[in-house]
């Protein structure tokens, strides 16, 4: 912050209606301009590889599939995005005939997505689409003088347009199967898509241009507005993929223009500039400065919910109802490589919502005697308002079930990893390094995906006993107090490794845990899971290594224990479950199951459950499958952490929606009520 006197002020500014400090050299005082940040630039932009949250902030905004979530029911609930309604489902049987209804599942064959998308619908601007008087693309035969003329997409000078089809979605779903396109999602998508892997292995030698010309028999355009993707059997879940951006359109024209040799030297690709039909267009890609977002003038238009929840009234959530989307023109994301400076300007009203770290969480939030949390009272001074919520994410201590000490079936190995879950104490450890920004995981589900058992009933048994009367702040009836660790311990000798000697060397066993925690800021909470091994006499050993290292130890099963995390693509257990299904062993098949566990009844249990509606029956299902991981232990359960939001008084409509990657189009600042705060607290003063 610039310390300057009023004396200056006035002489430069007439009056002191501008801040000196003010970091953006835009002038929004007449646009509704967005400042958030980012601390690492995104890696993919193109929906066929995106898959990570800083991804998805950014082409959330910009492509449209077909289908969204509600941005304020719960249960979130999916709703029509670029289609014109919900798809229409069919059920056929081994010969291709539609079933009538009451249908069977034991005779479901395939299930048929009848998707109708919406008309007269334009993607944004871009030079792909640039013809020429005659009908010709301007820029899908460009030369080497001409590549080389160019630094930037926006050295292009001509720009077009063209409606959206049922072809462009078509099109996506074939990038994902084409190899070179190494999507993360082809390998599950080929066990559902009719044809699928077989398209996949047909051009898998061919050049992207083939994705075009090249059949995919589960998935065709019917007409210009209409589309129908063809899965394997029936999978209710299957309906939450097409909410992901992964099935969002892209014309062909796309990979014409970027594939050409040279721009991708010159950073000119999707991973950098999408085409989207979205509310917003990326404007400037600058990881080393700025990203900017800009209103697209070819969206088709869209309007705030009408209905939500009894509360959203009361929070003043459907104020906007019906109205036009988006209010914002603008957004920036600014790089902020350091927590302190990003603090500081939030603080002076440069940014408009802020997480909290752990460096300003006494400053922001305080404890109430309920357990509860609150704002301190400077922040109530200046406005700021506090929204949290538990994630739907899992973070988790995994054990490599092929390893010979802590994998496998048997009662020892069993046992060894039942210990190692009570002595590892996450209560403590996000009290510690969380602020207490956590929940304890008792199992695979969070909160808010069905089957998930609140209290006593969803209690992980093996590592935690019903403390009765319930203290204040307990759940579901029920306090959930952490084994003894007098327990672990005899589960250790039980294991054959008592006082944590192994009996081979007669030395103490010595574990090894993978990380890409390479950093001095790691080594607190290093030393940390060092220490909850000696509490049974067991010598951790912290293997740190960069990323794509450690991925490669994880897939290739030469890890022993190790940290992941998963964030839920929708929200349905069986996306959660998923993870511990043998069939997806990460180094059998690539899939997700990391920890490479086989469990015969998890595996059928699994079968069972994972295409069935949500009733009852489901839900027993789901608990039986949780407590069978509870017992075999393939994972130390960690937590679900809890987001921290704050927001100033001038930022409206903002909601946890924890599904919903677009959320931005939604959002409505009071820039009159901003720039009267900035001026308030960024007065200049003399400092004479």
């Amino acid at each position: 912050m610039k310390l300057k006197t009023l004396t200056l002020c006035a002489a430069l500014l007439s009056a002191c209606d501008s801040q000196l400090n003010n970091p953006y050299s835009d002038n929004d005082t007449t646009q509704s301009v967005l400042y958030e940040s980012f601390s690492e630039r995104p890696k993919h932009l193109d929906p066929v590889s995106a898959y990570s949250s800083n991804e998805f902030a950014i082409i959330g905004q910009i492509y449209e599939p077909p289908l969204q979530y509600h941005y304020l029911k719960r249960p979130y609930e999916l709703t029509p995005l670029s289609a014109t309604k919900m798809p229409t489902v069919r059920y056929l049987n081994a010969k291709g005939d539609v079933l009538n209804e009451p249908v069977k599942d034991s005779e479901i064959a395939f299930t048929d997505y009848i998707i109708d998308i919406k008309p007269n619908v334009n993607y944004q601007s871009h030079p792909a689409f640039a013809k020429d008087s005659s009908g010709n693309f301007v820029y899908h035969t460009l030369t080497t003088e001409q590549i080389t003329s160019v630094k930037t997409l926006v050295d292009f000078t001509q720009t077009g347009t063209r409606e959206l089809t049922a072809d462009d979605y078509v099109y996506e779903i074939k990038r994902i199967a084409h190899p070179k396109m190494q999507s993360p999602i082809a390998e599950m998508t080929k066990n559902y898509i009719v044809g699928f892997d077989e398209f996949a292995k047909e051009i898998a030698n061919q050049s992207k241009s083939a994705i075009k010309t090249t059949n995919l028999t589960g998935v065709e355009a019917i007409s210009r507005y209409q589309y129908r993707i063809r899965i394997k059997g029936k999978s209710p879940q299957f309906i939450f993929w097409l909410a992901m951006p992964f099935f969002a359109p892209m014309p062909w024209e796309a990979d014409a223009f970027y594939e050409q040799a040279g721009l991708r030297d010159k950073n000119i690709t999707l991973d950098w500039f999408p085409i989207g039909t979205g509310a917003y267009f990326l404007a400037e890609n600058n990881p080393n400065r700025r990203m900017i977002l800009l209103k697209n003038p070819n969206f088709h238009g869209e309007n705030y919910p009408t209905e939500g929840e009894p509360e959203d009234v009361k929070n003043g959530l459907l104020t906007d109802a019906g109205k036009p989307l988006p209010f914002i023109d603008k957004v920036v994301f600014m790089l902020e490589k350091e927590t302190i400076p990003y603090w500081t300007k939030f603080l002076q009203g440069y940014y408009d919502l802020s997480g909290i770290s752990s460096d300003s969480f006494d400053q922001a939030v305080q404890f109430t005697g309920s357990g509860g949390v609150a704002l301190t009272p400077s922040m109530t001074e200046k406005g700021i308002q506090l929204q949290t919520s538990v994630t739907l994410s899992d973070y988790y201590l995994g054990f490599n079930m092929q390893d010979a000490t802590v994998g496998g079936s048997t009662d020892a190995a069993r046992k060894l990893r039942q210990a190692i879950a009570i002595a590892v104490d996450y209560e403590e450890y996000i009290s510690i390094f969380m602020n207490g920004r956590g929940v304890p995981a008792q199992g695979v589900l969070p909160e808010g995906i069905y089957g998930y058992a609140e209290g006593e009933a969803g209690m992980n048994t093996e590592v935690y006993d019903c403390d009765s009367p319930p203290f204040e702040g307990g759940r579901g009836g029920c306090a959930l107090k952490r084994k003894n660790i007098s327990v672990a311990q005899q589960l250790l000798a039980e294991a054959g490794y008592e006082n944590g000697i192994a009996p081979k060397t007669h030395e103490a066993l010595i574990l090894y845990l993978d990380t890409t925690a390479i950093s001095t800021d790691d080594r607190p909470r290093m030393n940390w899971y060092r220490k909850q091994f000696e509490k049974l006499g067991i010598k951790l050993v912290v293997r740190a290594t960069d990323y794509n290292r450690y991925q490669e130890k994880i897939r290739t099963g030469n890890s022993q224990m190790f940290f992941l995390g998963w964030n839920a693509d929708y929200p349905d257990p069986e996306n959660f479950l998923f993870m511990l299904y043998s069939p997806h062993s990460k180094v059998k098949f690539g899939g997700e199951n990391a920890s490479n566990y086989e469990n015969p009844e998890f595996d059928r249990l699994f079968e069972q459950m994972r295409n069935m509606d949500n009733s009852p029956a489901r839900y027993e299902i789901i608990q039986k499958m949780q407590h069978i991981l509870q017992h075999d232990a393939p994972w130390v359960f960690g937590f679900h952490p809890k987001n921290f939001a704050l927001y100033h008084q001038w930022f409206h409509n903002l909601k946890p929606n924890l599904m919903a990657n677009n959320q931005l189009k939604y959002a409505r600042l009071d820039i009159q009520t901003r720039a009267k705060m900035r001026e308030k607290w960024n007065r200049p003063f003399d400092v004479h």
